[in-house]
């Protein structure tokens, strides 16, 4: 990983949308995070900045 991105699961649990990273694999098999308003499944995926990643109501961009 290059210093421009970070991986969802990472982000989720680093933000705190997450209190461990046993809870990232079942909310996204249930279609509950969303990246740039798309539903998102693989914890691995690659973000970037601008990214909006989205929880429910609470969104969080990364800059």
């Amino acid at each position: 990983m290059g210093p421009a991105g970070i991986r969802l699961g990472q982000l989720l649990k680093l933000a705190n949308l997450v209190d461990s990273g046993g809870e990232v694999r079942p909310l996204l098999a249930e279609g509950g995070v969303t990246v740039n308003g798309a539903v998102e499944t693989r914890r691995g995926a690659q973000l970037r900045p601008g990214d909006v990643v989205a929880l429910g109501e609470t969104q969080v961009r990364l800059t």
